[in-house]
């Protein structure tokens, strides 16, 4: 049956009169988190005390909410985990991934990856020692620079900044060939486009899932090991539930069977129910049809765009195969334009150095949003409305 786009959308609480094209920053609000994470404050937490985490299942919901979570992203039952930080399960990864080629020492990543997943992969290769290394490369270079010396690449699959989309099959491959091991970022691919881990060979993943998956800010981020590596991961930070018999409270580490050792500390439980309530409408979305959908939005904001807004530059691949869920422009002022479309209900952000950025999720966003965000950003750009002193002042967050 096909997705019902229209059903989504009545199921998120979003604020009239705004037109919300940051859900690749921070997912709107779904109507039913309240009421679910009421439910586990008053019912379980309030009545349970803690006996919550075994009669209400918190124990197991790491593992129970990654298996939800594994279906959109093309992953094997029991190979995924929740819990942590996206930054902490890169260092995880990237751990096990380096200890598993020791006889090399090179990180490789692209220029425009998260900067926080470069940030993880300098300490840990400073922390390390040993000539290990983290060596960029721009985006398009990336297959070309996989070769021997090569230990594991971490690349986020779709550009934070333009939406440039990596082909996961194509770099997992050469990254095989070459005898490398492979991490992917799906920060921006979980719930934007169908995602196929285990078709497309992935070693390791990770991914946050307070984006397009809705759960909320600060919602916990996933880890994926491939099953044939799950028996030989070490995750280097091992916590107290990443233990194989926590409550046996043994001095010593020894590691939970399966993905499960990647769990470091007591799981979220709160933010865990907020994403279980918006796994529910992802229950009734087809992958394909999201992508379908999603592609018709960001074509059309695209052509709006380019014929009301010449001084706006693309920075978004043109080509399907190359695009993620968000549109990119440049401009010398993008974020004063940013803030003043902000200001008329236009909602998207502002990266560094020029990047005027926007997200389409076609949970919530129709035809008739993109209709009218370029022409809100077609009158700001006619009237030069953005040139006002108080859209130049910068929050701190953009």
């Amino acid at each position: 049956m096909p997705t019902d786009f229209a059903l989504t959308r009545r199921q998120f609480d979003l604020p009239e009169g705004v037109i919300y094209l940051d859900g690749n920053s921070l997912g709107p609000l779904p109507k039913a988190v309240a009421e679910r994470v009421g439910q586990t404050i008053t019912e379980e937490w309030g009545k349970l005390l803690i006996g919550g985490w075994n009669k209400a299942g918190w124990e197991a919901m790491p593992m129970a909410v990654g298996n939800r979570v594994a279906r959109l992203i093309g992953a094997e039952p029991d190979s995924v985990v929740m819990g942590d930080t996206l930054s902490i399960k890169i260092f995880q990864l990237l751990a096990s991934a380096l200890e598993m080629r020791p006889d090399r020492r090179v990180i490789l990543s692209d220029t425009g990856n998260f900067p926080s997943d470069l940030y993880m992969a300098q300490g840990l290769s400073a922390m390390l020692g040993q000539g290990y290394s983290l060596r960029t490369v721009a985006p398009e270079e990336v297959m070309e620079a996989i070769d021997d010396s090569v230990a594991v690449t971490m690349i986020t699959e779709v550009d934070y900044r333009t939406g440039r989309k990596h082909d996961m099959r194509a770099i997992t491959a050469r990254a095989h060939e070459k005898g490398a091991l492979t991490i992917w970022d799906l920060a921006h691919s979980a719930g934007a486009l169908p995602v196929d881990l285990a078709g497309s060979g992935a070693d390791f993943a990770a991914g946050c899932t307070y984006k397009y998956l809705n759960s909320g800010p600060g919602g916990p981020a996933f880890a994926y090991v491939a099953p044939r590596h799950q028996s030989r991961v070490r995750p280097a930070l091992c916590g107290w539930l990443g233990h194989d018999a926590p409550f046996d409270f043994d001095p010593d580490y020894r590691p939970a069977p399966g993905v499960a050792r990647l769990r470091v500390g007591t799981p979220p439980v709160l933010q865990l129910a907020a994403l279980e309530a918006s796994l529910d409408i992802w229950e009734t979305v087809d992958m394909g049809d999201l992508r379908a959908r999603a592609l018709e939005l960001t074509d059309a904001f695209i052509a709006g765009v380019e014929a009301a807004c010449p001084d706006l530059k693309l920075a978004t691949p043109r080509d399907h195969a190359m695009r993620g869920s968000q549109v990119s422009f440049r401009h010398p002022e993008g974020y004063a334009i940013m803030q003043a479309l902000i200001a008329r209900g236009v909602v998207g952000d502002f990266r560094a150095p020029d990047i005027l950025r926007f997200g389409f999720t076609p949970l919530f966003i129709g035809p008739e949003d993109v209709e009218k965000a370029v022409s809100v950003l077609a009158e700001v750009m006619a009237t030069r409305a953005w040139d006002r002193a108080e859209y130049r002042v910068r929050a701190r967050v953009t």
